[in-house]
Formats: C-alpha cells, sequence, structure tokens
C-alpha cells in the first residue's frame, strides 16, 4: 500500500507540472495500475495541489517560500510600473485635442496689446452664469480625480473654483497639465460660468465655478513655498488643535508670501481707508495738506530718542514729528494744515504698540478763542473714519475677523470728552492708587478703557487737561490751574491712539518753560525763533496710522498693521 501511495504521488506531480496554471484539484480521473487515483488519493492530492513544491517535486522551506513571495511582489510592481509607462506613452503619441488650450506662457515682455476682456473673480456672480470669462489670479489649491481637476484661482481676497474635466474639447495632457501647475502660480484662466450644484464655502464666489476651457500658466511658483497660505490663514486659537499655524516672525521674514492671505489683503485695504476718510474730511474742513521733511539739523522735540545719521561731513536726525513744521506752515497764514508721512523714534521698546518708524497723522490748525476749538475738529475726524469704516469696509472686516475675532467697534457721537481728573477718580473707585499729577500707565490705560465702555458704552473717548508735569515743554498751561496744561489724549480700546495740546506761540513763555525742563536752548533755538514774528493761537496732535488700525481691529499687535514693521530686532525686508 505504501509503494502505491507514492507512485500515486509522483504520478500527482508529474501532472501538475504539465498543467498551464496551478489548480487547487483534478478536473479529471488519473489511474494508476488499472485503478483510479481519485478513488485513493483525493485527500492526499488536493492537499498537493496547495503546497509550493522545487524543481525536485518538494515542498519548499520557509525562508524559501518568503524569497518567492517577494521575487512575485517585485514581478507584480515592474508589471504594473511598465503598464503605466506604456498608458503614458500611449497618450503622449495619441492625438491631443486641446494642445493650443494649455501649457506655459512666453515671458511677458509686453509684446502685444489685444481686445480681450477680463473679468475679476470678485465680479464672478450667479447672474453671470453662461458666460465666457478670463480670469487672472494665483493657483491657491489644486486637486486631481482621475480624469478631472478641480482648482480654487485666488484674486487678491477673492476666490473660486474651476474645474478642468476630459471631454471632447478636454484632453486628458490638458487635465494632467492643469494638476500640476504648483502653488502660488500665476494663471490664465479661460472658461463658462456655471451655478453651482451646492454652496463652495472654501471660496468667496460660493454660488458659481468656472468650466475651463482653456489655461495657462503665466509666472510659475516655486514647488516648495517657505510658508503654506492655509497656515498662515489659520486663527492662532487653531493651534492648539493641532492644526498647522504660522508664527509671526516666519511670517514677517516671508512677507512677499504672507501679504497674499486673504486676512491681510483686507488689513491694509481697512488702513487705506483710514488714510481716505482723514484725508477727505479734513480737506471737507478746509484743511491743506502738506509735506514735512524727514531729515533735519535738530531733534524735533529736544529728546534723545532720536535717530543720528551721517549727513555729508556732519550730522543729521530723522524727524521724530512733523510738529516744527505744521507750526511753521501756522505761522506762515496757513491756518489749517494736515500731513501723513514717515515718523521715527529711536526707542527701544519691544512693545506690542511700539514701532521705531510708523506712518504720522498729524494735525494743526489756527483757532479763535479756546483750544476745544482743535479738539473738536480732531474727535469728528476720528468718528469719521470709524462712519467711514463702518459703512465702506464690512465685507473686509468680516474677512478680518474670521482669523481675529474681535467685537464691533462702539463710538458715540459726538464723541465722548472727559477731563483728567475725572479719568483719576474712575481708577481709584476701581481700587487703584495713583497720584494726582501721576502719568497713566499701560496698565492703568487698559483698565480706565474697559471702566468708560462699561459705563458709557464706548470704545472711543478723548481725555482732557492732562497735568502739566507730564506734558512736553510746549503745552500751554491751564491759566485758571497751573498744575494743568491745555492738553489731550485720545483713545481707542483703552490704548493712546493721539496725543495734542495747545502749543505755546509765545517766544517768551516758550523760552521760560524749556529752562524748566532743562532743555539746552541752543538746540531748539529755530524752533523758539519761529514765534517771534506774530503766530496765531493754535492746537494740534499726532496720530499713529498702524495704531488706530491694530485696535479698530483689535488685532493685539502693531506689527500686523505695518506692512514692513521696523522695531529694535527687524529692519528687514
Amino acid at each position: 500500500m505504501l509503494r502505491f501511495f507514492k507512485e500515486a504521488r509522483s504520478l500527482a506531480f508529474r501532472h501538475l507540472r504539465s498543467l498551464p496554471t496551478r489548480q487547487s484539484s483534478f478536473s479529471q480521473t488519473l489511474y494508476l495500475r488499472g485503478e483510479p487515483v481519485r478513488k485513493w488519493g483525493v485527500t492526499i492530492l488536493a492537499r498537493m495541489s496547495s503546497t509550493e513544491t522545487g524543481p525536485d517535486g518538494q515542498p519548499l522551506s520557509k525562508s524559501a517560500l518568503k524569497k518567492m513571495e517577494k521575487e512575485k511582489e517585485k514581478a507584480k510592481k515592474k508589471a504594473e510600473r511598465q503598464a503605466q509607462l506604456a498608458e503614458q506613452a500611449e497618450a503622449n503619441q495619441g492625438e491631443d485635442i486641446s494642445k493650443d488650450c494649455y501649457g506655459d506662457l512666453p515671458l511677458n515682455q509686453s509684446q502685444e496689446k489685444t481686445d480681450r476682456v477680463w473679468t475679476k473673480v470678485k465680479d464672478l456672480l450667479p447672474g453671470k452664469a453662461g458666460e465666457n470669462v478670463l480670469v487672472r489670479g494665483r493657483l491657491h489649491t489644486s486637486r486631481g480625480t482621475g480624469k478631472q481637476c478641480f482648482v480654487i484661482v485666488r484674486e487678491r481676497q477673492f476666490t473660486v473654483q474651476a474645474i478642468c474635466a476630459v471631454s471632447e474639447t478636454i484632453s486628458k495632457q490638458m487635465v494632467k497639465f492643469t494638476a500640476n501647475i504648483s502653488k502660488e502660480s500665476i494663471v490664465d484662466v479661460e472658461g463658462t460660468v456655471q451655478k453651482a450644484e451646492q454652496k463652495i464655502q472654501s471660496c468667496s464666489q460660493t454660488d458659481v465655478e468656472i468650466v475651463v476651457t482653456k489655461i495657462f500658466c503665466v509666472s510659475a511658483a516655486s514647488p516648495r513655498l517657505p510658508l503654506q497660505i492655509e497656515d498662515a490663514s489659520r486663527p492662532e486659537s487653531e493651534e492648539e488643535s493641532g492644526l498647522a499655524t504660522v508664527g509671526q516672525d516666519v511670517k514677517l521674514d516671508n512677507r512677499y508670501i504672507d501679504l497674499r492671505t486673504t486676512t491681510n489683503q483686507a488689513i491694509f485695504r481697512v488702513e487705506a481707508g483710514v488714510c481716505r476718510f482723514f484725508r477727505e474730511y479734513l480737506t471737507s474742513q478746509g484743511f491743506v495738506e502738506i509735506h514735512t521733511p524727514k531729515i533735519i539739523g535738530a531733534a524735533s522735540e529736544g529728546g534723545a530718542n532720536v535717530f543720528r545719521v551721517t549727513y555729508f561731513k556732519g550730522s543729521a536726525y530723522l524727524a521724530q514729528s512733523p510738529q516744527l513744521y505744521k507750526q511753521i506752515a501756522i505761522c506762515g497764514d496757513f491756518d489749517k494744515v494736515f500731513t501723513i508721512g514717515g515718523v521715527f523714534r529711536a526707542e527701544d521698546s519691544n512693545t506690542h504698540r511700539h514701532l521705531t518708524e510708523f506712518v504720522g497723522m498729524d494735525i494743526e490748525m489756527a483757532f479763535y478763542e479756546h483750544y476745544h476749538e482743535a479738539v473738536k475738529v480732531i474727535g469728528e475726524t476720528f468718528i469719521a473714519i470709524f462712519k467711514g469704516l463702518r459703512d465702506n469696509y464690512q465685507e473686509e472686516i468680516e474677512t478680518i475677523r474670521k482669523q481675529y475675532p474681535s467685537e464691533p467697534f462702539k463710538f458715540l457721537e459726538p464723541p465722548l470728552i472727559l477731563e483728567y481728573k475725572e479719568g483719576i477718580k474712575m481708577l481709584r473707585a476701581a481700587g487703584v492708587e495713583i497720584g494726582d499729577e501721576e502719568d497713566l500707565s499701560t496698565p492703568n490705560e487698559k483698565l480706565l478703557g474697559r471702566l468708560v465702555r462699561e459705563k458709557y458704552d464706548t470704545d472711543f473717548y478723548i481725555l482732557d487737561k492732562y497735568p502739566l508735569a507730564v506734558r512736553p515743554f510746549y503745552t500751554m498751561p491751564d491759566p485758571h490751574d497751573k498744575m494743568y496744561g491745555n492738553s489731550y489724549d485720545m483713545f481707542m480700546r483703552g490704548e493712546e491712539i493721539l496725543s495734542g495740546a495747545q502749543r505755546i506761540h509765545d517766544p517768551d513763555l516758550l523760552t521760560e518753560r524749556s529752562k524748566l525742563h532743562g532743555i539746552e536752548l541752543d538746540k531748539i533755538k529755530s524752533y523758539i525763533d519761529s514765534f517771534r514774528y506774530g503766530c496765531p493761537p493754535h492746537a494740534g496732535g499726532g496720530i499713529g496710522l498702524e495704531r488706530v488700525v491694530m485696535l479698530y481691529l483689535n488685532l493685539g499687535n502693531v506689527r500686523k498693521t505695518s506692512m514692513f514693521p521696523r522695531d529694535p530686532k527687524r529692519i528687514t525686508p
């Protein structure tokens, strides 16, 4: 019986090797010595048919089986690669029906002018459904899925989805080209506007999309970006949830990318709006815009916080303030002036609200009887700015709040005016120990701002009649109480955004006050002399543009509102 079994096994192996493919069981009956093997060895043959064997017919060892599996996997991958290459070769050899509808454009050297009509992404609305449009923007993101590719095209703060899909007029090669365009490349997209089946929440244009007929790359971005727009656009609070965010220094080091975020696009449009409304309102009130020098021969305010620069064979200074020149304009009978320009402060302050260079918006005006005439105009200027932003920049403000949440800015019309004494009383009632002639510290300013908001429901107010001891030498003393001066500060969300006063326009009193402050008269001689030939009473103030925008939007750091901030640790880019 044993001999019969061995012969049956040998016959079975020979039969298995003769089959074109390995089978798990026989489909025919084998005979040995006239007896059917199936009768005797069904179980044996079934077991043998599922066992891998070597050339000698013996079962393989575990190591040999493992090696065989690796070789099979390798052969499988090789076959897949060859199939992929064959498919690609077939596609390349096939006719490209879209060959003139996509590609990299040659360098634009203003070679030609055409009559093509361009459409802004922000204008892609449901009313344009069915229209053929041509848009230019950055490729914000792309997602290829087989025979189609979804891309989001971004033009400044506006985005729209575009679809490039294989069809009778769109080739596989065109879809592949679209999917391989690097992020942030500038592209021209032509196609038909269609209504979206459901709102596209990832785009500003939620109700429409573009069905692409042509797409060209105008300027390709390097595939490896220093930061991702999506990461730089996330709220800082999302860092805790594990999502990537970008630190402030990294953003500023790569400002050419960071400025592209929809938030920054909105912030600096709001900032432009502040300048616009400042200029428009003052011009409507009879003010003249002037431009003052930034390289001067002596420190603007006689202080030490000034940048000294080489000036040919001597030295000069960067202007800390345009005040002297505003006052000279008043002496020159310009009556009411304003200026917008750079201001430089050599203060080693690394705080959330200090810069060594910022944009100053300065006002100066002559008045008839009382410096409150100037206070009123300046307060009304701020109200005009706040109303202008509220009525004209709501879309930008909402965009900014998505990344930097804040409560709407509140203000009263006319603005609230409190005397310094009243502010001190409110702080003392809240438990703060502060002297009558003591200046407000930053924490006390913020606390007073909260107290004012609770009591008067406003984020903007004016604090009048500061102690003379904490104000500059050129501040006019209060005629009724020599402890105080005709000076004022204005606040937004509890932080100072303007400091101003009635200026001393009498040279003798100015000289006396300068001596009391220990200022060397020879250093401010030209300033004092400018008032020796008759000067009307006047007042004014200086505003920091970046600080106004920071506080209106409640952004928390002035570097977010300075396009290229300068502070003690940063002078680039």
